[in-house]
């Protein structure tokens, strides 16, 4: 298993696997919070290693409900992840954010349920991460100038909220949510950037706008996500290479040490099948 791997990419709807990879093998990966969404596809791309995972595997086969978020992140850590590139399709809540664009949200609105696996810290580990930047600011920054190309409009910034899913919004909460001034709607950054944050890796996403959502004068529909995706997927392939050979692998930001002071609990406290369970995470301040 390769072990140096600093960069990953987890694609959504409609980016499925990597154009461009060499040198390519199948991480076939278990966690201590179960099977990631299918294998880890590790290769080189701009002349770095790189980790690609499928957030719903192969075949889209898992709902936004059902990803194992914890295990996906898990996964690329493991592998020796610093970087997360996210990939996600997103619905516009906002007339001047239009289908085809691009965001680089900053921050993030969880409207999800309760029905997915929030923290990687529970059975007597309790861990209070900030999340005032839920994205990576210096990232972020790096994929804006990765997705700036072809006069393509990329906007800087904006409030992403994540719905539970898997169906669309209603006319009434996608009212709602543009009247609490939220830009972009998906179904699947969170918990992923806050895991990604508890892991004490850098994430950031590229959300490609495929539709005005439910309040704009056609409702939204999977084919109308996947055909808008699919026409931009050539640009979201170079992005993402361009953001590979952009970013400094040995570069040391905030996201790198996010669980300094987090830990509230004991050490002497923990178990040892709770402190093994996550040892790879937070072994360095129980030490």
């Amino acid at each position: 298993m390769h072990k140096d791997i600093k960069i990953g990419i987890i694609g959504g709807s409609g980016l499925y696997k990597m154009e461009g990879l060499s040198d390519v093998s199948r991480e076939y990966i278990s966690t201590p919070f179960g099977e990631p969404s299918g294998p880890v596809v590790a290769g080189t791309l701009a002349g770095k290693r790189v980790a690609f995972l499928p957030r719903h595997g192969e075949g889209h086969v898992k709902n936004p409900s059902e990803v194992n978020y914890r295990a996906n992140i898990y996964a690329l850590k493991s592998l020796g992840v610093r970087f997360i590139i996210g990939i996600s399709a997103c619905g516009s809540l906002r007339e001047d954010y239009a289908p085809g664009d691009i965001v680089i949200p900053d921050q993030l609105f969880d409207f999800t349920k309760g029905k997915r696996g929030m923290s990687f810290f529970d059975r007597g580990i309790v861990v209070h991460i900030a999340s005032d930047q839920p994205f990576c600011p210096e990232l972020s920054k790096t994929l804006h100038k990765a997705a700036s190309f072809n006069k393509k409009t990329v906007h800087d910034g904006g409030t992403f909220i994540t719905i539970e899913g898997p169906r669309f919004s209603t006319k009434g909460e996608s009212a709602l949510f543009r009247q609490w001034g939220l830009d972009i709607i998906g179904m699947t950054t969170s918990p992923e950037a806050y895991l990604a944050r508890e892991a004490e890796i850098s994430y950031a996403t590229m959300a490609h706008i495929t539709d005005y959502d439910v309040w704009h004068e056609e409702p939204v529909s999977t084919e109308m996500v996947i055909e808008t995706f699919t026409k931009n997927i050539e640009h979201a392939q170079k992005s993402i290479e361009r953001a590979v050979e952009l970013i400094d692998e040995q570069a040391e930001y905030t996201a790198h040490s996010a669980l300094k002071g987090a830990l509230i609990s004991s050490p002497e406290k923990i178990a040892p099948t709770s402190r093994a369970r996550v040892a790879l995470l937070i072994g360095r301040y129980l030490e």
